[in-house]
């Protein structure tokens, strides 16, 4: 379910970036999406018949070849979701631009242009938690698996409720959404250097968007 959920979240993210109401993209506005489609599809076919290897894998032969297989497909999701972060960056770097430029259109395509960048920052960093917390999820249950890159709340919890429990995709989207609206994770640690400048990268996009472009386009309203 966790990965049907992650290649939805690439669609939104391409449905997004071609929703963006002025000009912002980094080349043609069909660009980004292409590629990131292009590179889902061979993602997602790797992806399962990775799941399908490690299932069945019954000797040291066979799980060095799941194991080999599987940092490829992690480089391919690391890839793809850095694509995404570099061209929704972009997009936010030119709406500034713009509007400083006098150049950003009304008060309410900036506020569109706006809440667009800040949902697909959201997005995007929940696919970035998902991908490295673990080494990622193609990773569970390999030699590949390390230690967490996060604490949640229930890991704390003690109880057979909790027993055994482990985050899924919408709990990273969770992290995401409350660390890009108060800056800070409501329940979820980070633990790991790599999480916590992921975490500050994914605050400092928000509070440019809401800071700066939002309460721009506010006040034109106003």
């Amino acid at each position: 379910m966790d990965f049907w959920l992650a290649r939805g979240a690439i669609l939104v993210i391409a449905g997004l970036q071609i929703a963006v109401v002025n000009n912002l993209s980094v080349g043609p506005r069909w660009l980004a999406p292409i590629i990131e489609l292009a590179l889902l599809a061979p993602l997602s076919v790797a992806t399962a018949w990775t799941q399908h290897k490690a299932r069945r894998a019954a000797d040291d032969e066979q799980w060095v070849a799941v194991e080999r297989i599987f940092r490829h497909v992690r480089w391919l999701a690391i890839t793809l979701t850095a694509l995404a972060t570099v061209m929704n960056f972009g997009q936010l770097a030119r709406l500034v631009q713009a509007m400083l430029a006098g150049h950003a259109g009304t008060a309410q395509t900036l506020l569109l242009d706006a809440v667009n960048i800040w949902l697909t920052n959201v997005v995007i960093f929940a696919l970035w938690f998902w991908t490295i917390d673990r080494n990622g999820p193609t990773g569970v249950g390999t030699d590949q698996e390390c230690n967490g890159d996060f604490v949640f709340t229930q890991q704390q919890m003690r109880g057979a409720r909790f027993r055994g429990w482990t985050p899924g995709f919408v709990d990273y989207l969770f992290l995401a959404f409350t660390n890009a609206t108060a800056f800070s994770p409501a329940d979820t640690f980070p633990i790991s250097r790599r999480a916590k400048l992921l975490m500050m990268a994914e605050s400092a996009t928000s509070l440019i968007t809401i800071a700066v472009v939002a309460s721009r386009a506010v006040g034109i309203l106003s």
